[in-house]
């Protein structure tokens, strides 16, 4: 698709498109018919998942870095006219460490994409929407309320993505900006095959669904919002005594 061709088509913007959720996600938007913007470091792995779209633009940038984080936005908006979701799923899962072995740079690591990234992309996106509204989805987890054992600085930062969830609505209310959160619960991704490696089988659903509940999501009125959504695998122990 060449720059500037306009279109009718919405644009989201997905972040850790590379692998994963993302890349799920982005795949069922592609073929909703969007436009969509992948965002991750390996622009080769974008291209793979875009290679058959017209109506995709991929993007190599780190969401810890702010300048190209907004530089990325704005090639964005340039290319497809404007951004009006973000999908703010970047993040990373460290090994797991009881918590008084856990290192600093593990601790660090997690804050700087998992907190701070999400909170740059999704003022970039905030900035871009002023003038006419739209939708940021950041990814959280179920382990924003229930963590799983030695998992410190992954839940942490997942607690603290339901606080900034909450503020992003707050401020963007009045602008026709919503904010919401989507919880999801071992969708099966390469992070949840590594955990069953190191700890055995586990209940886990397909990742497409998750994928599906971002769509549902996004394709909502700017007059409705869904402040959290959990979406997890049926038999997994997370509700009760599970």
């Amino acid at each position: 698709m060449e720059a500037n061709l306009p279109t009718t088509a919405k644009t989201i913007v997905i972040t850790g498109a590379s692998s994963g959720i993302g890349a799920a996600t982005a795949g069922v938007f592609l073929e909703a018919g969007w436009n969509v913007v992948l965002l991750a470091r390996r622009l080769d792995k974008l291209e793979e998942i875009s290679a058959n779209y017209n109506n995709a633009l991929s993007i190599a940038c780190d969401v810890t870095d702010e300048n190209l984080v907004a530089k990325s936005f704005a090639q964005a908006a340039k290319h497809f006219g404007g951004i009006d979701v973000l999908f703010n799923n970047a993040g990373i899962f460290p090994v797991g460490s009881r918590f008084d072995q856990i290192s600093l740079e593990a601790w660090q690591s997690s804050v700087d994409i998992n907190l701070t990234g999400m909170f740059i992309c999704a003022r970039e996106a905030f900035r871009h929407m002023l003038s006419n509204g739209g939708r940021i989805i950041n990814n959280g987890s179920i382990s924003a309320s229930t963590p799983r054992p030695h998992s410190a600085a992954y839940s942490s930062t997942k607690h603290a993505i339901t606080g900034l969830t909450k503020s992003i609505a707050l401020d963007g209310r009045d602008l026709n900006i919503c904010c919401g959160q989507l919880d999801i619960g071992n969708a099966r991704t390469e992070l949840i095959e590594n955990l069953i490696q190191h700890g055995g089988e586990m209940p886990t659903m397909n990742v497409s669904d998750a994928a599906n509940a971002v769509l549902h999501m996004a394709q909502l009125p700017l007059s409705t919002n869904i402040l959290s959504m959990t979406i997890m695998a049926n038999q997994m122990p997370f509700v009760g005594r599970g």
